[in-house]
């Protein structure tokens, strides 16, 4: 099991994140960007998952800037107070934090980010701008499609539904042929596949998602 601690970012804020510790000497390092929930206990579990994969991996609350200790579920309430906040946070403050929860990871080797849902885009945007990574696995980002144009620095993998309302499909396959040189994997599935707590989680697909970027981390990570 994991625990919280304290990170600071470059420009001083001091932010929550979720550390999970393989039990063994870490294989490198691994950043979980949330979705707009906060560090929740899915969050949390995914962390773990990784961690018990031989990576130390950590889990920055991304919200801390606007709100200290958000932590909901999937209720409509809760979607709507997270895309409130979430609406708070500038890419700039994303990457600020995103670098600093690199930074600890590092302290690992080499450090791979994945991210579901906003985190998903905060990875792929992750993927041009914070410097320390050696690859990159957005699931299902919002907002990637309308920053198609990046250009990742390192090798990366994504992930999304061809049911995803917010994500269309026709936009991902025109992604994934502007971005040739990496992986995009489209999924039977909805927007939020990856999550055993939502009503869209879809077993398979999130099962062979998380099998292709174990394995994309084990390439790229260690």
């Amino acid at each position: 099991m994991g625990k919280m601690i304290e990170l600071t970012a470059s420009d001083g804020h001091k932010l929550a994140a979720w550390r999970a510790d393989p039990s063994g000497k870490p294989r490198g390092g691994i950043v979980v960007i949330q979705e707009i929930f906060g560090v929740n206990s899915h969050v949390k579990s995914v962390a773990d998952g990784y961690a018990a994969d031989g990576y130390l991996a950590i889990a920055p609350a991304m919200f801390d800037r606007v709100q200290k200790n958000f932590d909901v579920g999937y209720t409509p309430p809760d979607i709507e107070k997270g895309r409130e906040l979430r609406a708070k946070i500038t890419v700039e403050m994303a990457m600020t934090d995103a670098q600093a929860a690199v930074k600890e990871a590092a302290r690992a080797g080499k450090v791979g980010i994945v991210g579901y849902c906003w985190g998903g885009f905060v990875a792929w945007m992750a993927s041009a701008q914070v410097s320390g990574l050696a690859c990159a696995a957005p699931y299902y980002g919002g907002g990637i499609l309308d920053h198609a144009d990046i250009e990742p620095k390192v090798p990366l993998m994504g992930h999304f539904g061809d049911k995803d309302a917010h994500i269309p499909v026709e936009g991902v396959k025109k992604l994934a042929q502007k971005h040739n040189q990496h992986q995009i994997f489209i999924y039977a599935a909805d927007h939020g596949f990856n999550c055993d707590q939502r009503g869209s989680y879809n077993a398979p697909a999130a099962k062979q998602a998380r099998s292709r970027t174990l394995e994309f981390f084990r390439k790229h990570v260690g």
